[in-house]
């Protein structure tokens, strides 16, 4: 509430203080209940910032000796007490100094505070120190530390000014130290710093020095603190009472003059009559309107009806002071000059810079009574300036005056003291209340308010209104926005007319609304600008014709001097006359036409209805709640409660209960399968047991296409926080998703999400539980926001911090629920409050870089303001109605809001949305005779009769009927008479009742039960009390019931949420605050918001009332009713006449069927809405899962799942039609799908014969919904004359930024809404966002859907399609392809089957298979071997250019020992890639390394980059500068965690995705890796692999292609190795046992996998499984096989998903290797890698070690898994034209790769080696025509292997004398292919092969003049034909050194 300190209520101070009052008011002689109140609210709270909780409490004006007044909890009669009393300082409590144990674990030091800060002068004179407004720092001395000072804050009002005068009792003070604020007593401060005192504390003793800041800007001490004069002061400020004109004067210092901003309008200062003038009015400075007005507050009783109304503390301006001044006269509280318009002064409207402080400061803390108090005078309990509750829509905006964007200067707060005119005091009448029935309500308008004294308490003053009138303070830009400039802003004259013309038009049920006002004023502005002028004479009379259109219930009164004379004149006059003939105008205006002061006026409601709504709608929800509870415990409520102890005919209701109780003699009524009339036994009644309805109850959860699209959303916001680019979340580093869900402290939603979490089965999809445990760990994962919060929160923020690789959501459920800031909220009636700011916002949440916040919610209009946390962008809405688009008629449509809204427009005889005309008359009624009560005590006393009658008349008492409403009637009599209809086995309905007071909902609770058992309706329908406190109790009888119809085993199964309830007739009666988000079971059908009145002014909390009764219904239905009803009777239904008045919109019976199952609703969180509740139950809540059930793997549902995240496409149909055929996942009771069994149900034909066909969808109707009048208008406002719930004040929590701004319209959804509250509201300042960063949070996201619409099935969906993700990121797609097959199988030999290492003998006798099959070289040559197939397979003949087709890839999961990129990080091998936040890159060390290669024939440089960490690896030069040798294991080395190889691996573009991080393919083994890079890249490389060893080609390789990279690492290992021979044996090693192998390894392996042939025993479809295994075990295997060192190379074969099929019938194989091989440096010195190829040098590699008779290997049973990477590697070069003159070049194709020397043909820019190669890869046809699909006679290449087109075989020969070649005699080659050939190649060798006729010939060399030497050399002219044409180069220019190539024809 407004800027007060309020004191609140602690409960157990509440129990002693009602304690103290009963006994006071036993031993007074007059028996009036004690004001107790007084003593609760005085320990105010901490922190004075919140002020909305706070209960308005008026002070009687009762006319009771003082000493009956209950101050500090002493009941005291005598003065001496009182004497004795004022000598303690009042800054102590209550009760006598004693030193309380210190608590655990406070830091008790010298010099600090219990929180163990600093707090010494020394060690604070230069910390920066944040000093509230209003607060000074002072000195305090301790006793045990008497050398040093002590800093506090203190406010200035509690220390005296300079003559020692004027210090307010008491004490606020604040510890610099730590922080905490609002330390109310000396004594519990001075514990709080450690004074330790044997004395009693007392601030004048401690408090000693002022402290000031010198020259150099430190803290130091001052003067002292003057504190003489402590007695009298007391008089001395009674006495200045009498002259009130000072009341005014106000240190300017103190009104903020220095800081720009007024700290505060209304400020206290040290100047005595400020505070004291108080005492029996009301203070009306200019007080900070933007939090609130002052206004008066209702008196809550009447002398005569002595009880004490509840004091608004939480509004006092001072606390109780001196009741009468000393002369007598009753001292009159200024409202000083209250001017509202344009002059600018008085009701300012703070600025948003005001502080929370010192807008506190207008009410000061409460103070003892004064001495001077005579026993017996008279005294008027001081009323209170009651600033406006922010809680309500009529609270003034911030900034509405003083425009946000340029604060002015602020105005004085209060105009310099004039002289009173008797005109401007107002005396209050006594007695008004009783008198005339009504509290006034001044509505402040334009102008000065007079002084209130006298009976204050009986009227109220409220701002609802004032900032319509305040348009002439809109900034400029503003107006722009509203398309108004400021001419046309409105005159007072104009603004009074628009008034009037308003509340005239009101009905009599309705209140005025700011709001509407605002929208009139707004419209007048636009259509008439500025308006007729109107003169002051025309003014008067123009108001009473406007008036008198209003029926008399619209006076106006015209004075002249000042508005307090009308005032005057109306309150008299109300006081007097009486009332009951006459009839009272509802509004009177009041214009006082001043010449001096122009047109002023106010209005004064006098209507009774509207007076108690507006002054009740002042309250906020815990406000009244506390006055409610303050009525029933101080027994206000008697006299209604008598009232209703007679029925409605007048008799004595217990007894006509206990009467009939008698007659029935134990029976009751038949619980089911029979009529209410049928009694039986109460034994054999509950022993009836309903049949089992399994069938029906079976159920999946399922996920809704609805639900999918917004899980969808939510991930792609994620993704583009992600990809932003500002760091903020860095996706690749998460390899799990967990989460913590925050719900409200409602025990039964944690149950109902939790129950969720289960059915969802999210807990094993994400990995965090197996599906053994996550029955029972679900609970975990919701935290309820209670007191155990922190200590469960500590524990998740500490998972966090050790989790960094996981991705932590935090989800916020309904989180628009007490967002109040930690720093306002504290325990406050009984609820914590703040917590959701303290956890949500707090700072280690808002730092963790892995941790996400999602807050969901369906009112999510208190998150969107000017101060918003969350981003715009981060805001994910569900998706309207319209935009879903067309959906199939058996789906279940949304029924919310808007939908009830328009249903008023159906026309149906019984709306869905109704309002009980007759109980409203009745309230109306009650009303008028109980002005003291608070209206919701009345309508619940109403209720809770209408409820007991209705009960009666259907049993015992038909004659009641008539007294009861129809409505009431019609539910209870559906609700007992359901369960008994045929078919309904049993089956009833819920009916909800809301009861917002705890209290009134147990009395209701208890009243129930109490009339339904003793009318033998015990059995008929359970009485549950629904509140967020307690779990649901259910009597045995019921809960059996339910388990019968789940056919539940388990004997401790107890429902634990409302849809527990499914199907069971029972009234809930749902209490608290708000209600939190629990679903309802599809069997609610009634629900009951009679209570929820003109309290409710603000949208959410309207909306979230009705939000109760939301739920997804059948399509026809929603929209269409009348037309829905049709077929369903012509199916031959016969429609049960209803009971309800001919209702059409009953719902049918339902009908469970699988249909319904597929179809399902989405009830609130997609648990599919077969219409049923389920047969089993996950443990947790419902512990009987059936034993098939449970068995069902939840991993099954998710197979959906998986696609959807990986192929990104919209699958909706297919999803939601694979998921509906997915075994149910372990089906839980609780999902919002029940059956709804109606009174008027539309009857099935007996529901066993249905199951055999496919039974149709049940038919869903919305729940009907009972309203009270004033929630009825707002929701049937869009139909209506009057503005509809989108148009209030979004939400109590934040305040309209402007008193204009467009009208909302229903279609504004979504964004458009969101942005339009984000632009037109600002947080109040006990919001949690008042303080909030500029910048939002980028870990924030907003999810907003309608209520109950299947937001938790949407966010638990987001959870798994976000871990889907990231494992997406950890799976990979590896190449799935099946070798090309040998046509028959060639060996006889076999190898022995389980040889775990190849025989060098055997491996001998196996044949070399030349031809490359792997799936990579599809594309390749095949090579001729004997026994080649006869014929190739079909080619198609493709174009010149082959469009690569898209190779089979398969999805595989990474296993711990994959090989990874740079995006992956995690706990183990951090230290492996990322560089520590120590190493810099300069740590790493370069290396030149310089060796002769006799291929090059020249020196090769290579450059070692080597970080500090792995320089162990090499051998260095004494001076440790010069890089000698790598180092080399010996054979001998037997190590098991060693791995003996060293690995190169040759990358190019894959910085990033290269698989280079091998830790984990490694086990962490110590092993040497060396990435071999190009010079150009190696920058990248260094920055994505710190840690790695880098080996840098020379410049000139920039542009080589693999080749290159594979002869140096070959080269360098070489010369290594002879290195490292050398060094060892100077240390005495053998030579040859230095190991000579190294592992070349592609930057695409992931995983390896080990291959067991499978044994007979398994099934024959596998022939072997596969394990993944670590490199590390498939290197050391390798390593370990005997004889090793004869092998050149070894390998493995390439996975695919065939292996599995096929069984290995060989453990080894001679073959080629690639990709992964061990190589053998040492055999093969002399088989070189060629380093000028780009494709195919593997295959061209083992040839030729092949032939040279050397030893390849492959081990079969290993296979090597690659991942497809589309970027880098040595993919193709863009051929493009070296010079681009050409805009868009055509694509080249091959055939222009080459051309004619010298020709003028398009030159281009690629390596003449790879256009050669990609030429005749394409075009060879046309070199070897006679060769193409003739594998006959292959083409003859000599030492080289050349992809020539898969067309065309290649027989390979190699010309080294000693070689090993094919068998060629008798062979007829179609072609001869030379590439570079060397002197082994010499015209001899040539002669040895037969050609046949027309065979062509190809000639590749370095340059013209090598080509024509090459020729003449091998003398091909004696066989071949060469024309000059027939030359050809490669289509480089010169500078890039074209290949050049001849072609002739055999002679």
């Amino acid at each position: 509430m407004g800027n007060s300190y309020a004191g609140q209520l602690k409960s157990a101070r509440f129990e002693e203080a009602l304690h103290n009052s009963i006994e006071a008011s036993l031993r007074s002689s007059n028996g009036d209940p004690q004001p107790i109140f007084t003593q609760l609210y005085l320990d105010p709270e901490p922190y004075p910032g919140n002020m909305e909780d706070m209960k308005p409490k008026a002070d009687l004006h009762r006319r009771e000796p003082p000493s009956q007044e209950l101050m500090n909890g002493h009941s005291s009669n005598d003065l001496e007490e009182l004497e004795d009393d004022d000598d303690s300082d009042s800054s102590s409590p209550p009760l006598p100094y004693l030193q309380t144990p210190v608590p655990d674990g406070c830091c008790t030091l010298d010099g600090f505070c219990q929180a163990g800060k600093d707090l010494r002068l020394v060690s604070m004179a230069t910390e920066p120190i944040e000093v509230p407004a209003g607060f000074e720092l002072v000195g305090a001395k301790s006793p045990s530390v008497p050398e040093h000072i002590l800093v506090c804050a203190v406010d200035r009002r509690f220390l005296p000014d300079e003559n020692g005068k004027n210090a307010l009792l008491g004490f606020s003070g604040n510890c610099v130290g730590c922080g905490e604020k609002g330390f109310r007593y000396f004594t519990e401060f001075s514990n709080h710093i450690n004074l330790k005192l044997s004395t009693q504390p007392k601030k004048q003793k401690h408090l000693k020095y002022y402290l000031v800041k010198s020259s150099q800007g430190a803290l130091c001490k001052g003067p002292l603190i003057c504190w003489k004069d402590c007695k009298s002061r007391q008089f001395s400020s009674s006495a200045s009472t009498s002259k009130p004109s000072s009341s005014s004067s106000l240190s300017s210092k103190e009104n903020g003059g220095t800081s720009g901003h007024s700290s505060s309008p209304f400020s206290l200062s040290d100047s005595p009559p400020t505070r004291v003038t108080q005492a029996s009015s009301v203070f009306f400075g200019s007080q900070d309107l933007s939090r609130d007005c002052s206004f008066l507050k209702p008196l809550a009783s009447t002398p005569g009806n002595k009880t004490l109304p509840i004091v608004p503390t939480a509004l006092r301006v001072n606390g109780p002071t001196n009741g009468l001044g000393v002369d007598g006269r009753p001292p009159l509280l200024s409202p000083s000059q209250v001017s509202l318009g344009p002059q600018g002064q008085g009701y300012r409207t703070a600025d948003l810079g005001d502080s929370p402080v010192s807008s506190a400061m207008n009410s000061g803390p409460p103070k003892k009574r004064h001495r001077s108090w005579h026993p017996n005078s008279l005294v008027p309990v001081p009323p209170t300036a009651i600033p406006v509750p922010a809680i309500r829509p009529i609270v003034c905006s911030p900034g509405s005056v003083l425009g946000v964007s340029s604060p002015q200067a602020p105005v004085p707060g209060v105009i310099q003291p004039q002289p009173v005119n008797a005109g401007d005091t107002v005396i209050v009448p006594d007695n008004l209340l009783s008198s005339s029935g009504v509290r006034p309500v001044i509505l402040i308008g334009h102008g000065t308010l007079p002084y209130f004294y006298g009976n204050v308490g009986d009227i109220v003053v409220s701002p609802l209104l004032v900032s319509c009138y305040k348009s002439s303070q809109l900034t400029e830009k503003t107006l722009e926005t509203l398309g108004l400039n400021s001419s046309q802003l409105l005159c007072v004259e104009t603004m009074i007319l628009l008034t009037l013309q308003y509340l005239a038009r009101l009905g009599s049920e309705q209140i005025p609304l700011r709001e509407e006002l605002e929208q009139i004023v707004l419209k007048a502005m636009l259509c008439c600008p500025g308006g007729p002028a109107i003169s002051p004479t025309q003014l008067p009379w123009l108001a009473r014709l406007e008036a008198s259109v209003s029926g008399g219930s619209v006076q106006v009164v015209v004075t002249h001097s000042s508005l307090g004379e009308g005032i005057s004149e109306s309150l008299r006059s109300l006081s007097e006359g009486p009332h009951h003939q006459q009839c009272l105008p509802t509004y009177v205006v009041i214009i006082c036409a001043s010449k001096m002061t122009g047109n002023e006026f106010c209005v004064l409601v006098l209507g009774k209805y509207q007076a108690r709504a507006l002054a009740e709608g002042m309250l906020t929800t815990n406000e009244f709640l506390k006055e409610i509870s303050y009525e029933l415990i101080t027994g206000k409520v008697s006299i209604l409660a008598s009232h209703f102890k007679t029925t409605s005919l007048g008799d004595n209701l217990d007894k006509q209960l206990v009467r009939y109780q008698r007659r029935r003699k134990g029976q009751v009524i038949q619980p089911f399968q029979g009529d209410v009339t049928d009694y039986i036994h109460s034994q054999e009644a509950a022993s009836m047991s309903p049949p089992s309805d399994r069938e029906l109850l079976t159920k999946v959860f399922q996920i809704y296409p609805t639900q999918l699209s917004v899980a969808r959303s939510l991930l792609s916001q994620v993704c583009s926080i992600a990809d932003s680019g500002t760091q903020n979340l860095d996706l690749g580093r998460f390899c799990k998703v967990d989460f913590l869900v925050l719900v409200p402290p409602s025990h039964i939603l944690v149950h109902q999400t939790a129950q969720r979490i289960r059915q969802s089965g999210v807990l094993v999809d994400l990995g965090i539980e197996d599906a053994s445990s996550a029955y029972q760990k679900s609970d975990k994962y919701v935290v309820r926001l209670d007191g155990d919060v922190h200590a469960k929160m500590e524990a998740f923020m500490r998972k966090v911090k050790q989790n960094p690789y996981t991705l932590f959501v935090l989800i916020h459920d309904n989180s628009h629920v007490d967002l109040t800031s930690a720093l306002s909220g504290s325990v406050c009636h009984g609820e914590l409050q703040g917590l959701a700011d303290r956890v949500v916002n707090c700072q280690e949440v808002l730092d963790a870089m892995n941790l996400l916040v999602l807050q969901v919610s369906c009112f999510p209009y208190t998150l969107q303001t000017r101060q918003s946390r969350i981003s715009t962008h981060n805001e994910v809405h569900w998706p309207s109605k319209e935009s879903l688009g067309v959906q199939s008629p058996s789906d279940l449509l949304y029924f919310g809001l808007r939908d009830y809204s328009r249903s008023l427009q159906w026309g149906v005889a019984s709306p869905i949305l109704r309002c009980d005309d007759a109980f409203e008359k009745m309230v109306h009624t009650l009303l008028e005779r109980h002005p003291h009560l608070h209206s919701m005590v009345i309508r619940s006393y109403l209720l809770i009769q209408q409820y007991t009658e209705a009960m009666m008349a259907l049993t015992s008492s038909p004659s009641l009927r008539d007294h009861i409403t129809p409505e009431t009637l019609a539910m209870v009599e559906d609700l007992i008479n359901a369960p008994s209809r045929e078919g309904s086995q049993g089956r009833g309905h819920m009916l909800l009742v809301r009861v917002p007071s705890l209290q009134l909902a147990m009395l209701a609770r208890e009243r129930l039960e109490d009339v339904r058992d003793k009318l033998g309706l015990q059995l008929c329908f359970a009485v549950l009390l629904g509140s967020p406190a307690t779990e649901l109790s259910l009597h045995r009888n019921f809960t059996n019931r339910l388990k019968a119809w789940r056919g539940c085993e388990n004997e401790d199964w107890v429902p634990h949420t409302y849809e527990d309830l499914e199907g069971l007739p029972c009234i809930v009666i749902l209490t608290g605050k708000d209600p939190l988000g629990e679903t309802f079971p599809r069997s609610l059908k009634y629900s009951d918001l009679r209570l929820i009145d003109s309290s409710y002014l603000t949208r959410t909390a309207l909306e979230q009332e009705v939000g109760l009764a939301c739920t997804y219904v059948s399509m026809g239905v929603a929209q269409d009713p009348k037309k829905a009803m049709a077929p369903r009777e012509s199916e031959g239904e016969k429609a049960t006449t209803s009971l309800n008045e001919g209702d059409e919109l009953e719902r049918p019976q339902s009908n469970g069927s699988a249909a319904t199952r597929a179809s399902g609703s989405l009830a609130e969180n997609g648990v599919s809405s077969s219409d049923v509740a389920d047969s089993f139950q996950k443990p947790s809540t419902s512990s009987c899962p059936p034993e098939g059930a449970v068995t069902s793997d939840v991993g099954t549902v998710t197979q959906g799942f998986k696609q959807e995240c990986d192929s990104l496409g919209s699958q909706l149909s297919s999803n939601s039609s694979k998921q509906s055929k997915a075994p149910p996942s372990l089906c839980s009771s609780s999902s919002s799908s029940a059956p709804s069994p109606s009174s008027s149900s539309t009857q099935r034909p007996s529901q066993s014969t249905q199951y055999g066909r496919e039974p149709k969808p049940a038919r869903v109707s919305p729940r009907t919904v009972i309203m009270s009048r004033a929630a009825y208008n707002l929701l049937a406002g869009e139909s209506g004359s009057q503005l509809s719930s989108f148009s209030l004040l979004p939400h109590a929590d934040v305040a309209w930024s402007s008193p204009l701004r467009p009208l909302i319209t229903p279609n504004l959804q979504g964004a458009d809404q969101s942005m339009y509250y984000r632009q037109w509201t600002v947080a109040r300042q006990h919001h949690a966002d008042y303080e909030a960063p500029p910048v939002p949070h980028p870990r924030r996201l907003l999810l907003s859907g309608p209520p109950q619409v299947g937001k938790t099935g949407a966010y638990l969906q987001f959870l798994r399609i976000l871990f889907r993700m990231l494992i997406r990121l950890l799976e990979v797609d590896v190449y799935d392809e099946e070798e090309s097959e040998e046509e028959e199988e060639t060996s006889e030999v076999t190898t022995p089957i389980n040889t775990q290492w190849p025989d060098i003998e055997e491996v001998r006798k196996l044949p070399f298979d030349p031809n490359p099959r792997d799936p990579k070289f599809r594309k390749a040559s095949p090579v001729y071997t004997e026994k080649m197939p006869k014929c190739l397979k079909d080619f198609k003949q493709e174009g010149e250019m082959q469009t690569p087709a898209k190779r089979e890839t398969k999805s595989i999961r990474l296993s711990r020992f994959a090989a990874h990129n740079a995006f992956h990080h995690c706990e183990q091998c951090h230290h492996y890639c990322e560089a520590g936040p120590a190493t810099q890159l300069s740590e790493c060390t370069f290396h030149a390394f310089t060796f002769c290669s006799s291929m090059l024939g020249e020196e090769v440089q290579l450059q070692f980059v080597i970080p500090k960490a792995k320089e162990q690896h090499f051998v260095f030069s004494q001076q440790g500068s010069h890089l000698e040798s790598m180092r080399l294991p010996l054979f001998s080395t037997k190590d098991p965690a060693l791995l003996k190889s060293p690995i190169f691996t040759p990358t190019t573009g894959r910085q990033e995705h290269g698989l280079l991080n091998i830790f984990h393919a490694m086990e962490g083994a110590t092993h040497l890796h060396i990435l071999v890079v190009k010079q150009f890249e190696m920058p990248q490389y260094r920055k994505y692999w710190p840690n790695h060893i880098l080996l840098v080609l020379p410049a000139m390789f920039n542009n080589a292609g693999v080749g290159a990279a594979r002869f140096l690492i070959k080269e360098l290992s070489y010369h290594n190795l002879e290195l490292e021979r050398n060094r060892l044996e100077e240390q005495g090693v053998k030579r040859q046992d230095v190991w000579p192998f190294i592992v070349m390894m592609d930057d695409s392996c992931v995983l390896w996998n080990s291959h067991q042939p499978a044994d007979c025993s398994e099934t024959s479809d596998d022939g072997s499984t596969y394990t993944n295994v670590s490199l590390k075990m498939v290197l050391q295997h390798m390593e370990t096989t005997p004889k090793i060192s004869l092998y050149a190379m070894c390998g493995t074969r390439k996975w695919s998903s065939g292996l599995a099929r096929k069984s290995t019938s060989q453990l080894y194989s001679r073959c080629h290797l690639h990709d992964f091989v061990m190589l053998n440096v040492d055999l093969t010195q002399n088989v070189q890698y060629d380093l000028n190829r780009y494709s195919c040098e593997e295959v061209d590699f083992n040839l030729r070690v092949n032939s040279s008779g050397l030893l390849l290997c492959r081990f079969n049973c290993f296979s090597l898994m690659k991942k497809h990477i589309p970027v880098g590697g040595n993919k193709d070069f863009l051929v493009k034209p070296k010079l681009m003159e050409i805009e868009n070049p055509a694509l080249i194709s091959p055939s222009q790769y080459v051309c004619a020397p010298d020709s003028e043909q398009t030159l281009l820019d690629a390596p003449a080696q790879f256009l050669l190669e990609r030429f005749l890869q394409s075009c060879s046809h046309r070199l070897f025509p006679k060769a193409v699909q003739n594998r006959n006679n292959p083409v003859l290449s000599i030492d080289s292997y050349l992809n020539i087109s898969p067309e065309i075989s290649v027989c390979y020969i190699n010309s080294r004398p000693h070689s090993t070649n094919l068998n060629h005699q008798g062979l007829l080659f179609s072609g001869l292919l030379l590439y570079l050939c060397d002197s082994f190649v010499v015209s001899g060798l040539l002669k040895k092969f037969r050609f046949l006729k027309g065979a062509t010939l190809c000639v590749i060399s370095q340059d013209r003049s090598s080509l024509r030497q090459t020729i003449v050399r091998l003398e091909l002219e004696d066989e071949w034909q060469f024309r000059l044409r027939d030359e050809f180069q490669t289509a480089n220019c010169s500078e890039d050194r074209p290949l050049f190539f001849l072609t002739g024809r055999h002679v």
